[in-house]
């Protein structure tokens, strides 16, 4: 089988749930390391229309978009399927990678993630305590509905591992490292329960952020 390279940036969550499906899968791929700065220029947008990470090249193949990514390495990858084989179950899991990208990214991971965690560690900023404030109700509402379709189960559709925990897990890995986190989920022993569940994983622990910015450049 080609080889994978990810094209990505050190510390993304969505870069990250990437390289937690082909961990995961036990895939051996490189890492094409895209600097912040140089999203929007001719070569990455040859890659990503849209200036985005990450972005999945399989030999000849290219991708983009992190569901498809990662539900394109679960079929094409042996393994553990990550995928439901229960209609219902894998509508769940559906439904959860959308929340992900909608909901807990847009409007919550991108502004607490980034004024707490990102803007400091890379551009020296300080962070805007107005716009923390303006998204902690948007928060509160999107980390009790995680909570509450968790409930007792191991994984988000139950039992089994799917790709909606590892679309999950780097978002709120990310804001467990913020001083919003556990005023957010004090009412969610769950969230924090399977969150060191999933710390636990050797994925996860392959896949972080300074890990990951010490890989070895792609050829």
């Amino acid at each position: 089988m080609s080889a994978f390279t990810v094209h990505g940036i050190p510390g993304s969550p969505f870069t990250r749930t990437v390289l937690l499906t082909l961990e995961e899968k036990r895939a051996p791929y490189r890492f094409a390391r895209v600097a912040p700065g140089t999203l929007r220029s001719l070569e990455h947008r040859a890659r990503h229309p849209f200036a985005r990470v990450p972005v999945l090249e399989h030999g000849e193949f290219r991708l983009y978009e992190t569901a498809a990514i990662v539900r394109y390495l679960d079929r094409v990858l042996a393994g553990a399927a990550l995928t439901p084989p229960d209609a219902r179950a894998c509508a769940r899991m559906d439904q959860l990678m959308n929340v992900n990208d909608w909901y807990l990214f847009q409007g919550v991971g991108n502004v607490i993630g980034f004024q707490r965690v990102v803007g400091p560690r890379l551009f020296g900023l300080t962070p805007d305590e107005q716009a923390i404030a303006a998204v902690l109700p948007k928060a509160q509402a999107v980390l009790d509905e995680l909570s509450r379709e968790l409930g007792g189960q191991p994984y988000f559709t139950g039992d089994q591992l799917t790709l909606a925990d590892l679309m999950l897990a780097p978002q709120l890995e990310f804001l467990s490292q913020t001083p919003e986190w556990a005023p957010l989920t004090a009412r969610s022993a769950n969230l924090n329960a399977w969150l060191a569940r999933m710390a636990a994983r050797p994925s996860m622990q392959a896949s972080t952020w300074e890990r990951v910015a010490a890989l070895p450049a792609a050829a």
